[in-house]
C-alpha cells in the first residue's frame, strides 16, 4: 500500500494552494492506482530542515486513502494550530513523510509496569484515551524517546495529563505503519 504516488499526491495539496496550476484528474489517478480507493487513516509530516513543521493525520479509516492523504497534507500545512500557515518560500526546505497505519489494537495490560513490557519500542504507534483526553505518537517519535516508560510519560502529558494517570488505568491501542518520505524538490509532480 505504500507507494511514492502518496508522496505526489500530499504535494501537489501543498502546491494547490499556491496555484490552481497543480490541479490534476483524481478520477484517472484512482483508475491507474485502485489502492488508493481503499479506505486507510494516514499521518502527513513536515519537517523544515529536520524540526517538525506540521502533523496531522487519522488514527481510524473514515475515508479513501487518495482523500486522507490529501486531506492531512492540506492539514499539516496550513492548519496545524501549533505553526503558522507554511510559505511559499519554505517548500524548498520541507521533507514530506506519509504513514499509513494499520487498525488500532486495544492494549490490555494489569499495571504501568506490565504496559511496560507489552509497548514495542521502533515499532508500536500508541493511542491514549482516557475521560475525553486523547493523544497519539507515531512508531517515528521512539527516535527521540527511546525508552517505553519516556514514551508513555510523555504521551499521556502530549494528552494534557500527568504521567501518574497511568495509576487510572487509561485506553491504550497500539498499531503500526508503513511510511514513506521525501524531501519536497524531490518528489516529481503528477
Amino acid at each position: 500500500m505504500i507507494d511514492s504516488v502518496l508522496l505526489q499526491i500530499a504535494k501537489n495539496a501543498i502546491l494547490e494552494q499556491f496555484s490552481g496550476a497543480y490541479n490534476f484528474d483524481k478520477n484517472k489517478m484512482l483508475e491507474s492506482y485502485p489502492f488508493l480507493k481503499k479506505d486507510a487513516a494516514t499521518f502527513v509530516t513536515l519537517e523544515y530542515d529536520h524540526h517538525l513543521r506540521g502533523c496531522i493525520g487519522s488514527l481510524v479509516a473514515h475515508r479513501s486513502l487518495y482523500d486522507d492523504v490529501f486531506q492531512n497534507a492540506k492539514s499539516a500545512a496550513f492548519k496545524d494550530p501549533r505553526f503558522h500557515p507554511l510559505g511559499e518560500k519554505e517548500l524548498s526546505h520541507i521533507n514530506i513523510e506519509v504513514s499509513v497505519l494499520s487498525e488500532p489494537e486495544f492494549l490490555e495490560y494489569k499495571d504501568f509496569n506490565d504496559l511496560l513490557t507489552k509497548v514495542e519500542p521502533q515499532l508500536d504507534g500508541l493511542i491514549f484515551k482516557y475521560r475525553g483526553y486523547q493523544g497519539t505518537f507515531l512508531p517515528q517519535v521512539w527516535e527521540e524517546l527511546k525508552s517505553p516508560k519516556a514514551f508513555l510519560e510523555h504521551l499521556s502529558m502530549k494528552a494534557g495529563l500527568n504521567p501518574s494517570v497511568y495509576e487510572e488505568h487509561p485506553n491504550i491501542y497500539r498499531y503500526r505503519v508503513q511510511a514513506i518520505n521525501e524531501d519536497f524538490d524531490e518528489i516529481p509532480p503528477l
